[in-house]
């Protein structure tokens, strides 16, 4: 059983050391635990840190391209090197190393195939009261989206089964902790929570950088992925709800038909007409969005057995028969030694 932990990185020369020298050198029921830095196009001394430290794999971008690509360029990178099981944790040493045991234990146990770790949200010290709640609405909203119960919908502290990480995919650019538990979670993929430490914070979120921008960028993001998985009752209710306007101002006119006051009331009958057929036509774009998603669907089972076949039996070797210490550039598909 192969265990490989990857850290997303921007110019985190400052703490990657010490989150590097926090994560365990073995677990009970692993047999080997690798560890892999993606470089987000980092300017500092990032990629230098990894290399002294002695991490086993560098996958570099030329420019940065955010958390979401990097997040899919570790995964391709794990699964092409054999992994079994991958967890994701950030550089800036925000979780608790020694919990990775206790999230890809669930995994080992053969209960579920995703698990998150849930920070426990007011009891750190580093958040805001205004940042505590938001957080718990932001977990809400991505529960009842998803159909789950995962407490910490933000967390990105967690462990992948190389069955879950070939199945994922990640459409936004902004980052895929809210993306993938609304996808695994409508595609039916097995996922739990576990209650995790954190530490102090060491620096500010690079991902959060002001609240509002946050809670718009996270709000889009939600509502993007669920309209992606369920398109039917996504565009169904805005269609509903446009259309009941309809009826509404149309009832509105009818009453003041028959009671003789129509002809000073034509713009309520015109509008109740573009109201109707308004929220018609949005209903028809959710049935054509749901053939359009079954379509997805098989194409996203094509997509996992062709990733099934490319990785199966690959892993990159370096010049030496030994695989590790190579930056790979996604960019051009090569690995650079």
């Amino acid at each position: 059983m192969k265990l490989i932990i990857q850290m997303p990185c921007y110019n985190e020369g400052a703490t990657l050391k010490i989150a590097l020298d926090a994560l365990p050198k073995q677990i009970e029921g692993i047999d080997t635990i690798e560890y892999l830095v993606i470089n987000d196009g980092s300017t500092d001394t990032t990629v230098d840190m990894a290399k002294e430290w002695g991490v086993n794999y560098i996958v570099s971008f030329r420019r940065n391209r955010g958390l979401a690509k990097g997040f899919m360029a570790g995964l391709d990178a794990c699964l092409r090197n054999g992994a079994d099981i991958i967890v994701n944790t950030d550089a800036d040493n925000q979780y608790e190393g020694a919990d990775i045991a206790k999230l890809v234990q669930p995994i080992l146990d053969g209960k579920t195939d995703i698990v998150v770790g849930a920070r426990p949200i007011d009891e750190i010290e580093d958040f805001s009261l205004l940042k505590k709640k938001l957080q718990h609405f932001g977990s809400w909203v991505v529960r009842k989206a998803s159909a789950t119960d995962i407490p910490d919908a933000p967390s990105g502290f967690r462990a992948y089964s190389r069955e879950a990480a070939m199945r994922l995919n990640v459409t936004n650019e902004y980052t895929y902790t809210l993306e993938t538990i609304v996808q695994a979670g409508r595609t039916k993929i097995a996922m739990e929570s576990v209650p995790i430490r954190t530490n102090r914070e060491l620096r500010p979120s690079k991902l959060m950088k002001s609240m509002a921008g946050y809670i718009k960028k996270s709000m889009f993001t939600i509502g993007h992925v669920f309209m992606l998985y369920k398109p039917l009752q996504f565009f169904a209710v805005i269609g509903s709800v446009i259309f009941l306007f309809g009826v509404a101002v149309g009832i509105r006119f009818l009453n003041f038909y028959v009671h003789g006051l129509g002809s000073g009331h034509i713009q309520s009958l015109i509008l109740a007409a573009v109201l109707l057929l308004l929220g018609f036509q949005t209903i028809i774009v959710g049935l054509l969005a749901d053939v359009i998603a079954s379509s997805r669907k098989i194409l996203e089972d094509v997509q996992y057995h062709v990733r099934r076949m490319d990785y199966d039996g690959v892993c990159v070797q370096t010049n030496n028969g030994q695989a590790g210490k190579e930056d790979v550039n996604i960019e051009t598909g090569e690995y650079i030694k």
